[in-house]
């Protein structure tokens, strides 16, 4: 299976700096990046910014330039009309001094930011240069390079080949999928990238939504698949500023309260991993966090307000919204991945969405049970995946 390409185009790119309005002069811009700086300050405890001196800046300045002038092509042509097949397999290529940057599906990604409501400006000032790309210190087994756009609301996670060409082909029944249920907890994926330096091999990453945004307040983090094998994580020493995503076995003896919305939870990761089965997806995440709620936060049902996309008005009907799975969604960022209990705010959204059940994981599957009798592993078939971790949820729910 190969990157769908109908042609490829190429073009020389804008820059950020020729793109920029006059009107904002250098003053300004100055105050309002103090501003940012005292403002984020006590929001970014255990996380790093990617300064000259880190070995990721080159990598940083070129994506954040790149990916500028590859927004700036939805900014002045944003896709128009109804959604096409060459939506999904178009790949632009924009020529920089010292690289490229290839964006993959481009329409078809401008149309899903819309739909999210997401703004294209928005989004271009959130992942250009305007400020520094964070790092954290990642749990995960993979050699992949990890990234925070500088307000936290984007992630950015280097993939391989095949992983993108996994997430290429499945991406119009993803959409499909977010348009028949858009409270979906499948994380929201906003664009794919290729980049190569000079002429060197391509790196490919791609861009989500966070799902721990906002983090100001977030107390602990787990990255969930349902099993026991290599599913520990040793803590940071107590009043260390280090962030880490803990896994399974750290979260024995927890549980989830949610009250009125653990029936929604259920249903929708039954609907969620039902898709990723038929999919022949597995070793995806459930990314689980949560904060204390103030006591004037709690119990605010009025508070709320039933927000629906406007790509996504369709479904008027109890019968309709039923079926899409509807719920009632906090009135503040991010509300697709955050579900409020009688106490506590959970961040949640399923992650990690390439790793497809081959040959290559039917032989680590066979390997597996020869290594680990007994035991519980994530290489395992997409039902058996799918049930596990919907089990791993309602057992650790209340």
């Amino acid at each position: 299976m190969a990157v769908p390409s109908p042609g490829p185009r190429e073009a020389l790119a804008p820059s950020p700096e020729a793109g920029r309005r006059g009107a904002t002069s250098s003053s300004s811009r100055r105050r309002r990046g103090l501003l940012w700086r005292l403002r984020d300050r006590q929001t970014r405890l255990g996380l790093f910014e990617i300064g000259p001196r880190h070995e990721l800046h080159g990598l940083m300045t070129m994506m954040q330039a790149g990916l500028w002038a590859a927004t700036q092509v939805s900014v002045d042509r944003p896709p128009t009309g109804l959604p096409t097949q060459e939506d999904f397999s178009e790949v632009l290529t924009q020529v920089h001094e010292g690289f490229e940057l290839g964006t993959l599906a481009g329409p078809a990604f401008a149309r899903l930011r819309r739909s999210l409501g997401l703004a294209e400006e928005d989004y271009q000032a959130a992942l250009g240069p305007g400020g520094p790309y964070l790092q954290f210190l990642s749990t995960s087994k993979s050699k992949a390079s990890f990234f925070l756009s500088h307000d936290q609301r984007f992630f950015l996670k280097t993939q391989r080949r095949r992983e993108v060409r996994v997430l290429l082909a499945h991406l119009p029944r993803y959409v499909q999928h977010l348009q028949r249920h858009p409270h979906s907890l499948l994380a929201r994926l906003l664009g794919v990238h290729s980049l190569r330096v000079a002429q060197g091999k391509k790196k490919y990453f791609i861009i989500m939504q966070s799902v721990f945004y906002p983090a100001g307040r977030i107390a602990e983090r787990y990255d969930i698949k349902g099993c026991e094998v290599s599913r520990w994580v040793e803590p940071a020493p107590e009043g260390s500023p280090i962030v880490l995503v803990m896994k399974d076995l750290n979260f024995q003896g927890k549980t989830m309260n949610l009250g009125p919305q653990r029936s929604w939870l259920l249903r929708q990761m039954e609907l969620d991993t039902t898709f990723l089965r038929e999919l022949r997806v597995l070793d995806y995440s459930l990314l689980l966090a949560f904060q204390q709620l103030h006591e004037d936060e709690q119990g605010q049902g009025g508070s709320v307000i039933f927000r629906v996309a406007r790509s996504m008005l369709g479904a008027q009907s109890p019968e309709e919204q039923s079926s899409q799975n509807r719920r009632l969604l906090p009135d503040g960022p991010n509300a697709l991945h955050v579900l409020d209990g009688p106490e506590h705010r959970y961040f949640l959204g399923l992650v990690d969405l390439a790793t497809v059940y081959g040959l290559r994981k039917r032989l680590e599957h066979l390997w597996k049970m020869l290594r680990y009798p007994g035991r519980t592993f994530s290489t395992v078939s997409p039902g058996c995946y799918a049930q596990r971790l919907c089990q791993w949820v309602e057992a650790h729910s209340e």
